[in-house]
This record gives structure tokens, sequence and C-alpha cells, in this order.
């Protein structure tokens, strides 16, 4: 995609904090993976001693990840992939995918995704909810709690009138641990 405009699909953090400019903005949908909390993050929302759990998109058939893809100018894109690379591949636990996500007005284009490598030593799929919902309550690291991350992204899908569901469960899940705990 070097020297034209592309797409990105955000369906985390990228929903509440993209941290690039961008052209325009619609809701967006990518057929065959889902958000999943199956990564272990030992930058960001946890530490090597105390990982915690960020979002990722996992493959699954028949599933489908609603987000927002964001298009980017072929100005913008060099300095996008620069950002997004030093972001989000700073263990290499993602793998940098160009898939297809249908936007909101019904086209169809490729964009720019971050999938999980389930072969990294970060992937932590298969955790039931309330083992992510214990490790989340805990972990902190170098942008902050583990909970904020998930708080900020499932206020951002309500703000967008995005229903997820096993999200909002998790997000109780973890809100309940946290009166758990002394």
């Amino acid at each position: 995609m070097q020297g034209q405009e592309f797409w990105v699909f955000g369906y985390g953090s990228l929903l509440w904090k993209p941290g690039f400019a961008f052209a325009e903005r619609q809701l967006a949908t990518l057929q065959g993976f889902h958000r999943s909390f199956c990564m272990a993050s030992v930058h960001y929302r946890g530490t090597p001693e105390r990982p915690g759990l960020v979002l990722a998109l996992e493959a699954r058939e028949g599933a489908e990840c609603r987000g927002v893809g964001f298009r980017v100018t072929a100005e913008q894109g060099p300095d996008v992939l620069a950002y997004l690379r030093k972001r989000e591949l700073v263990s290499a636990a993602y793998l940098e995918k160009w898939l297809k996500i249908r936007l909101a007005d019904g086209r169809v284009v490729p964009a720019l995704c971050y999938v999980i490598d389930s072969t990294h030593g970060q992937y932590r799929g298969g955790l039931s909810l309330p083992e992510q919902a214990e490790i989340i309550a805990a972990a902190a690291g170098n942008t902050g709690p583990n909970d904020a991350y998930l708080f900020n992204t499932v206020a951002h899908l309500a703000e967008l009138g995005i229903n997820d569901p096993e999200m909002e469960t998790l997000a109780d899940m973890v809100r309940a641990a946290r009166r758990d705990r002394p």
C-alpha cells in the first residue's frame, strides 16, 4: 500500500486512542475473527513478572468483529505505518495482515489489521472469562492499569453502538473482582 491511501481496522484501544491522523472514520466489520483478550501484555498493561491481557484479533470460524475503519491518505501513510508498527509490533505477538473489512456505507476495502500470532509465547487463547477477569483486575503496566484498558474499550464500543456482550460481562466480572480485593 506504499504511496496509496489505505484503511486501518480498530477493534480495541485504537477505538479510543488511535494516535494517528486519519481522513475518515466509519464503523466496520471484519469476518472470520473475534475481539479476544488472548495476548499477554508485558509492556503496556502488565509486566514480565505480572502480565496483563490485551485484545487481539483471533481467527474463529463464523465469527465477526465490529469496530472502526480509519482511512489514511497516501500523504499520511508513511507516518501512520511507522507509528503503528512501533506501537503494535513491540513484541512481535501481532501479525500485520491486510484483510477485507466491510464499511458502514457498504464498501468492502482492504485494511491493515493486527492479528494474534497463536504460536507466539504471549498468546493466551482459551482462558475462561473468570480467568481473564482475575488477570485484568490485578495487572498494570507502563500505560496504566489493565482494567482501564478494558473499561475504555467497553465504553467506546457502547458509544459507537457496538454490542459486545462478552466484553460487557468481562467488565462486570473485573469490577466484582476488584471489589473483592482487600
